[in-house]
C-alpha cells in the first residue's frame, strides 16, 4: 500500500521560515524588556518568558538531533528551562539554529517523509515508533504551541509582538505561496 503524505517538502519549507519570523519577532520584543521581566514567573508551564524560550530550543534540538543528527541538546524536559541561563547567548544560539532548521527543511526529501522513526522518549520512558511525517507536523505544532505562551507573556508584559497568523507572513518575509503550486504543474502533478 502506498503511503499518502499529509505535508510536503515545500509545506515543511514555510514552517521552518514561520518559525524564525516568529521567534525574531518574539526574541525582539524580549529583548526589549530586560532580564528581570524576561526571568519573571508567569505562570506558563516553563514559568518565564526566558525559560519557555529555553525549553522551546531545547525541543527544537531534541528534534533535530533525530532528524538530521544535530548534536543532541544537554538534559532533558526538566531542565530544558536553564539550558540558556544567558539571554543573547539564548537569542543567538535561536537566530543560529534557526538557520539550521530552515537549511535542513530545504533538502527534506518525499522518501525521507513517509518512513517511519523510532527512539528512546525521555518523556515517556520507552521506545517509541511514529511516522516521520507526523513526527515533523508536531515539532512545527510544539513550537507554534511554545510561541503563543511567549506571545501571551510579552503581551500581559506590555511588549507587542508581531501578528502570529501565518496568512500575514508573506507580508513580513519574502516567501512564495505559489512555489509549491508550480512544482507540482512543472512534474505534471495534480496540485
Amino acid at each position: 500500500m502506498k503511503a499518502c503524505l499529509m505535508i510536503s517538502s515545500h509545506h515543511i519549507q514555510t514552517m521552518a521560515r514561520y518559525n524564525q519570523w516568529q521567534n525574531r519577532s518574539l526574541l525582539r520584543q524580549a529583548d526589549a524588556l530586560g532580564d528581570v521581566e524576561r526571568r519573571k514567573a508567569r505562570g506558563a508551564f516553563f514559568s518565564s518568558i526566558h525559560g519557555t524560550l529555553s525549553h522551546l530550543l531545547w525541543g527544537d534540538k531534541i528534534w533535530m538531533h533525530r532528524f538530521a543528527q544535530s548534536p543532541k541538546p544537554e538534559g532533558g524536559i526538566k531542565d530544558s528551562p536553564h539550558l540558556f541561563p544567558d539571554w543573547d547567548a539564548l537569542a543567538a544560539e535561536r537566530e543560529a539554529f534557526d538557520a539550521v532548521i530552515a537549511d535542513w527543511s530545504a533538502h527534506v526529501s518525499p522518501g525521507w517523509l513517509s518512513g517511519d522513526m523510532s527512539w528512546h522518549s525521555g518523556a515517556l520512558g520507552r521506545q517509541v515508533s511514529k511516522p516521520i511525517w507526523f513526527l515533523v507536523t508536531h515539532m512545527f505544532n510544539h513550537q507554534t504551541h511554545h510561541r503563543g505562551q511567549v506571545h501571551c507573556m510579552l503581551t500581559a508584559a506590555g511588549a507587542k509582538p508581531e501578528d502570529t497568523d501565518m496568512i500575514f507572513m508573506d507580508l513580513h518575509t519574502d516567501l512564495d505561496l505559489h512555489a509549491d503550486v508550480r512544482a507540482q504543474a512543472d512534474l505534471g502533478r495534480p496540485g
